[in-house]
């Protein structure tokens, strides 16, 4: 029987980082039962034809070329007690140390109909094919999604290309509700009408019909999607649960969101860890257990994993959740806490700015719009958004920075930025600056105001 120093069950983002880190100096052992590793976000746009599926499948050599063994199985039993893990084939393998790292599997709310032909989900490289397939063989006139976060954005603006009509349904008020407010979520659901997508906010499915395959979708707020000679496809982008699955009957502690570890990601048992979408984990402001379930937490927490176990002393700090999207020509990104979800623990003051990406005299230069929410006791900022006509990436990573810094926006009046007319910013006009100076302005009036009331009184 192989026995590895470090065997990780999960190839994926979280794998591929530790095999990366750790092989070469352990004997690291990656099993994966998929074909392939993938971009997963990119899916949407193999669908819509923008790029080939061969340019978002991972080289497997990204694990063995660090030295890595990529063990293509599925496992079917993990023993603690005696450092081992079966494969579908009965074969096994021993481990000093192991990493789970199985990710996530999409969820679909208990809804009458889900199990009909023509109800999916998007998240692997098979879901991918089979909408493929079926776009194709049946001539899909009509699909809904199910979920307008972002990758139900994503995928509706994929099937819009395609389908003669597309509907999205979202149970919130607006789209993106764990990323953007309302207030900003405006411009983009202006984009989504736009493209001629037909888009239900405040409405939920509650049954979807049909005798073998779907024939009609009934939603809550009384309308009804009907499909015609098989003409229909439905997809449900309403969220991912951990794949803990394998452990339900072991003494491995799992919690409503995933495997509860600690922040050197260390579970209940000796010599085994967890990463990335099959983790439960706090809040990086709050301190409180929330969805996380990103490829940009799974990379850092396998960081700070691999790295404790070459000898250092490292902890994961929690979610701070920075993410982007894309609709039509809008760049979308969020980062730390919404208004609504800040609400809930602080007293918040909001800041905005409205100014230009470039040099406005330069060709080119689009609109950016964004907003600082900070804790209005400490001044500290936990959340930012930003809506624009060219990439927002960079700018929500400079928010995600100041805000496990713990930087307050008065640091952020003092920061030291560059500038070129085609690339940056106009020196005076740094929206992200900005912000927080019109956050200190609010505080201010707010202050004089209290002490005219004092003064009256």
């Amino acid at each position: 029987m192989k026995t590895y120093d470090i065997l990780t069950i999960g190839g994926g983002p979280a794998g591929i980082t530790l095999a990366k880190i750790l092989g070469g100096k352990k004997k690291v052992g990656i099993v994966r039962p998929e074909d392939h590793s993938m971009v997963y976000c990119a899916m949407p746009y193999v669908l819509e034809n923008l790029i080939p599926k061969e340019k978002i499948l991972k080289r497997d050599e990204l694990i063995t070329d660090s030295g890595a063994d990529l063990i293509r199985a599925t496992v079917t039993d993990v023993s603690f007690k005696n450092k081992n893990i079966t494969f579908n084939d009965g074969s096994k393998c021993k481990y000093e140390k192991l990493i789970i790292a199985t990710g996530a599997t999409p969820t679909i709310p208990p809804i009458d109909g889900k199990d009909l032909k023509g109800v999916y989900t998007f998240k692997t490289e098979n879901d991918l094919k089979l909408i493929e397939t079926v776009i194709k063989e049946k001539k899909i006139k009509k699909a809904v999604v199910i979920g307008a976060g972002a990758i139900g954005i994503e995928l509706a603006q994929a099937l819009n290309s395609i389908v003669a009509e597309c509907h999205l349904v979202e149970m919130a008020g607006s789209i993106l509700p764990n990323l953007i407010n309302e207030d900003f979520s405006k411009d983009a659901q202006e984009e989504i009408k736009k493209m001629g997508i037909l888009l239900h906010l405040n409405d939920r499915v509650t049954q979807i019909k049909g005798k073998d395959r779907i024939e009609k979708i009934v939603l809550s707020e009384g309308v009804d999607i009907s499909f015609d000679d098989n003409e229909g496809l439905v997809v449900f982008a309403t969220g991912m649960r951990a794949s803990t699955n394998l452990f339900n009957d072991t003494e491995l502690k799992i919690g409503n969101q995933g495997i509860i570890v600690n922040n050197k990601l260390e579970t209940n048992i000796e010599d085994v860890y967890a990463v990335g979408d099959c983790v439960q984990f706090k809040s990086g402001i709050t301190h409180e257990i929330t969805l996380g379930k990103l490829a940009t937490n799974a990379v850092p927490m396998s960081r700070v994993l691999a790295h404790n176990i070459l000898g250092d002393d490292r902890v994961y700090d929690g979610f701070f959740n920075g993410a982007a999207t894309k609709v039509g020509s809008l760049f979308i990104g969020g980062t730390g806490l919404t208004e609504e979800a800040a609400k809930d623990k602080f007293d918040i003051v909001v800041g905005y700015s409205e100014l230009t990406t470039t040099f406005p005299i330069m060709p080119g230069a689009k609109l950016i719009k964004v907003k600082l929410i900070a804790d209005k006791k400490t001044l500290q900022v936990i959340g930012g958004q930003i809506i624009s006509g060219s990439a927002v990436t960079d700018k929500i990573d400079i928010i995600t920075l100041a805000i496990q810094n713990k930087l307050t926006v008065r640091d952020l009046t003092k920061f030291s930025y560059s500038a070129q007319p085609y690339q940056s910013f106009f020196p005076a006009n740094n929206p992200i600056v900005a912000c927080a100076e019109n956050i200190i302005s609010k505080i201010k009036i707010e202050k004089e105001s209290q002490k005219t009331d004092e003064i009256l009184c």
